[in-house]
């Protein structure tokens, strides 16, 4: 259903020059919508640049697909001439509310899972798909509260929005790791929850620990938790577009282009070793010691 990228980056200020004028290893770039709605001016020249070399996908933060307020329609029209121009793979927002009565923050807050939030974000994701002629995707945010009004898992609430919406998920391995740990979730009950055919695209980032609770910053490392659960994700949905994303803290881009190598290294083996299961499945051989194992247990 969706193309396999391979693996990026996120497009940031500090590294337009290094990006514009060498040959980074990497496949391709996500930038932050909002940062290139506007026709002219650099950010949209330098985004026009990377494009003539690279496949460039746009996420944005300012859809607020889970308030009651309408889609802003100002919003959506620029949105979809900067698709036009870019033609990206995916365009993806959050499953969250930034926004009410007309006013927006900057801050992604999390929703209640019932089903009457189901049914509005259903709604609201089709009229955005309309207008955009295209499918989004929407990524599992980071949280620090539930609401005792949910009927649903998040996992359970994100799978059937991509179902009911015909929309795709953007999954965020480091924000389930964050969630899971603030809430006591099992993060490989999440993951199993996910349906397989809807997961277009990961994103990998670092998260900040305050004792009590973890936070999502953006500005550190890929922590060794998130990177075991990555390869339980690569294992489940194959060798899905992968990325990391980088806001504050921002190191040298060869630092951070060796740290999507390692990505490509845990993708690689799962997936050798998602390939060595299905040929021991088809291997008659194998086939046959399993029998003879199940009838040495019955016996």
């Amino acid at each position: 259903m969706f193309p396999r990228l391979g693996f990026g980056l996120g497009l940031r200020l500090p590294h337009y020059q290094d990006v514009v004028e060498g040959d980074p290893r990497v496949d391709w770039w996500e930038v932050i919508s909002e940062n290139f709605l506007v026709a002219g001016g650099n950010p949209r020249r330098v985004l026009r640049m990377v494009r003539e070399r690279w496949p460039v996908v746009l996420h944005g933060v300012s859809l607020s697909i889970g308030s009651v307020d309408p889609v802003d329609d100002d919003y959506l029209g620029k949105l979809a001439a900067l698709a036009a121009e870019v033609e990206p793979p995916f365009v993806s927002d959050h499953l969250c509310w930034s926004g009410l009565g007309g006013h927006s923050a900057h801050d992604l807050w999390p929703m209640p899972y019932t089903e009457e939030a189901l049914g509005l974000v259903v709604d609201k994701v089709g009229r955005v798909q309309d207008r955009l002629r295209r499918r989004i995707l929407l990524e599992n945010p980071s949280s620090y509260v539930t609401f005792a009004a949910s009927t649903l898992s998040e996992a359970e609430f994100l799978a059937e929005v991509a179902r009911r919406a015909d929309c795709g998920i953007l999954l965020d391995v480091n924000n389930i790791y964050v969630s899971s740990t603030n809430h006591g979730w099992d993060a490989a009950a999440y993951l199993a929850a996910i349906p397989v055919d809807r997961v277009a695209q990961i994103h990998l980032a670092g998260h900040s620990d305050h004792g009590a609770h973890l936070l999502d910053t953006h500005d550190h490392p890929v922590c060794e938790a998130v990177w075991q659960l990555y390869g339980d994700a690569i294992a489940r949905f194959g060798s899905v577009a992968t990325m990391i994303e980088r806001d504050d803290d921002i190191p040298a881009l060869d630092e951070l282009v060796g740290e999507l190598d390692r990505a490509r290294q845990i993708a690689a083996a799962a997936g050798d070793a998602t390939a060595a299961v299905a040929q021991d499945l088809r291997d008659p051989h194998m086939q046959h010691q399993r029998r003879g194992l199940r009838d040495a247990a019955g016996h």
